[in-house]
């Protein structure tokens, strides 16, 4: 049996998993508190929103996957688009050839919360009230905070300071940053709650009262002071002042919206991702490209293979997907196309950036797609977000040069999975307004997002800078099926490697199934994962590493040599330093609920009964 460092939960009742414990845990409450489902996600990520500040808050995104019992697999589109004045013209007109990674330049109209009424509207039991307690009491009492929420704010203390006061407010009272150990209070956020809630209270019924939450958020109070906040210069990663383009009109004329899955079936089982306005795609497309064979798990050859199948499904992604221009998604996933692609695959590394021609079409590339950075591609010293590289603090390998002490892989993103006794599913991947993303609002206690930073400022690329079009996304959460029949939610954090770290979860898991019974949820987890960056980062500054590939310290060395024969140019990283992940799972015979999470990051729980 494979080490493992937690069992793979199992129960009959509920099951839930998520990247900390707090949310884990309200969310189970829900769950014994007669809540479904779809009542506790909602109540497990707005408590995400209280814990972990520098990953997620309410004025940033989320796209959702749901599986009901009794109904199709859809997709609650929770990214908000560009606004009316976003348009690529007007920044250039600043100076820019770059979103700025921080500030209001790069916010597109918030889609978190909407998103999140929406599916409790829709889909769940519980009043909003009974859903938002948990959140409000953590802001309002305190929550004892992670130790990356402090090292988050050390990153950005004289920003906060000198800049950003309303955040220093939040997150520096008395000039200290957050300390484990001691409770952290966001009482403007707590207030915003429970103004939210004694507005609504009057409205009506619980559908009524949800409907009227999503009115404050897009013309109430709430939106007035987003859109304060939008309009104040404010300094960003270009180094000056500006102010945003959101408007009233662009809070109010949004709502979160469902659509079909985009989907690939693979040996009996059909994995769903959202469309390609996410990265979703290039997880089925990394599928579509495997041979019929695969070499041994964990192999040189099999991490060789998924290694360059990745390369060609991001370079597929960077010409190819986006919101702004129809994408050849049928094409992208058809046999014929991957057959061609397969061949690509040599015996040696790839340092070309190799995007094909769906259907007989050419590629375009950003003229930034080939930029080349350091080691830290995607982090800026104001802020940024999601990291595109996970570094080490020292390479276990002999030879190997050391890297600078502060490399853990930073903060970036949530997740979260439920599975719930009648057999409902979801899967969320909340991200985007962050602290370090843009000011706090000083009337709401959290800020702005900057998904807009994955834009391109070049007309007519499917990913272009275009109003009331989505930014492509990385936020990539995932159900997958078993002959027809929804059996597992996963997903997690980190940005551009979400869909390699969560591919190699889910081959694990089909290729190592029924271990102790069932499937060996927390097996995949644990096991050494990976990473390259030969693509251009989806973050501010934009950069790629051709030929990168990250690796955890945990894996066989005589593979890790064999892969720098191959001519991949590997980073030794700390033993468990690839990926978050989070799942749940339901065997559709036996009724029997699984849930796992990740030890990475020290934070992540599963509970359930």
């Amino acid at each position: 049996m494979p080490f493992t460092t937690r069992p793979t939960l199992q129960g009959t009742f509920g099951m839930v998993s998520s990247t900390h414990w707090l949310a884990s845990q309200s969310a189970m409450a829900v769950l014994e508190d007669r809540g479904n489902a779809y009542d506790a996600a909602v109540a497990g990520a707005f408590v995400l929103h209280v814990v972990e500040p520098h990953l997620n808050g309410p004025a940033g995104e989320v796209p959702i996957l749901l599986a009901p019992a009794d109904g199709e697999v859809r997709v609650l589109c929770g990214q908000g688009v560009a606004p009316a004045g976003a348009t690529v013209a007007h920044y250039r007109s600043l100076g820019l050839d770059l979103v700025p990674g921080t500030g209001p330049l790069a916010a597109a109209v918030p889609g978190a919360f909407d998103a999140w009424m929406v599916l409790l509207r829709d889909h769940g039991t519980k009043p909003l009230a009974d859903i938002l307690k948990y959140a409000v009491g953590y802001a309002e009492h305190g929550h004892a905070p992670v130790e990356n929420v402090g090292a988050t704010v050390e990153t950005v203390r004289e920003l906060f300071e000198t800049e950003w006061t309303s955040s220093a407010d939040v997150y520096l009272p008395g000039g200290k940053a957050p300390r484990p150990g001691e409770l952290l209070c966001n009482p403007a956020l707590a207030a915003t709650w429970k103004r939210l809630l004694a507005e609504v209270a009057g409205a009506g019924d619980r559908v009524a009262q949800i409907e009227a939450a999503r009115e404050v958020w897009r013309s109430g109070f709430i939106a007035e002071a987003l859109v304060r906040q939008a309009q104040r210069p404010t300094m960003d990663t270009s180094g000056e002042r500006h102010s945003g383009t959101l408007t009233a009109a662009d809070l109010a004329g949004w709502s979160a919206t469902y659509e079909a899955p985009a989907t690939y079936d693979w040996n009996g089982w059909t994995v769903c991702k959202a469309g390609p306005w996410s990265q979703g795609p290039a997880f089925l497309q990394q599928l579509a490209l495997l041979p019929p064979e695969l070499p041994a798990y964990g192999s040189a050859d099999y991490v060789h293979l998924l290694i360059e199948g990745c390369k060609l499904a991001m370079a597929d992604r960077e010409a190819w997907y986006g919101d702004a221009a129809a994408v050849p998604l049928s094409d992208l996933l058809s046999p014929h196309y991957n057959a061609a692609r397969r061949h690509l695959v040599g015996a040696k590394a790839s340092y070309d950036l190799r995007p094909g021609g769906p259907g007989g079409r050419t590629p375009r590339l950003s003229a930034h797609a080939h930029t080349v950075v350091g080691d830290e591609p995607g982090f800026s010293p104001m802020g940024v977000g999601e990291p595109t590289v996970a570094k080490p603090t020292v390479s276990p390998v002999p030879g190997e040069p050391p890297v600078a002490a502060d490399g853990t892989t930073r903060g970036d993103t949530c997740h979260l999975d439920v599975v719930d006794r009648w057999g409902n599913m979801v899967a969320a991947t909340p991200s985007g307004g962050w602290l370090q993303s843009n000011p706090v609002v000083p009337e709401l206690g959290f800020p702005l997002g900057t998904r807009l930073q994955m834009t391109w400022l070049e007309e007519g690329l499917p990913n272009a800078l275009t109003p009331g079009r989505r930014p492509r996304t990385t936020l990539t959460p995932s159900i997958a099926l078993r002959d027809g029949v929804p059996v597992m939610a996963f997903g997690t954090p980190g940005g551009d490697q979400q869909d390699q770290w969560q591919l190699h979860f889910f081959l694990a898991v089909a290729l190592r199934a029924q271990v102790r019974g069932g499937l060996d949820l927390q097996g995949a987890i644990d096991a050494p994962n990976w990473h390259n960056d030969s693509f251009p980062g989806s973050f501010y500054p934009r950069g790629m590493r051709p030929g990168s590939v990250t690796v955890e310290s945990r894996m066989d060395p005589e593979v890790v040599e064999e892969l720098r024969r191959r001519g991949h140019d590997v980073t030794v990283g700390d033993a468990w330093s690839e990926g978050r992940l989070c799942a749940v799972a339901r065997d559709p015979e036996t009724g029997v609920l699984s849930a796992a999470a990740n030890p990475r990051g020290m934070q992540g729980y599963a509970v359930g009964r």
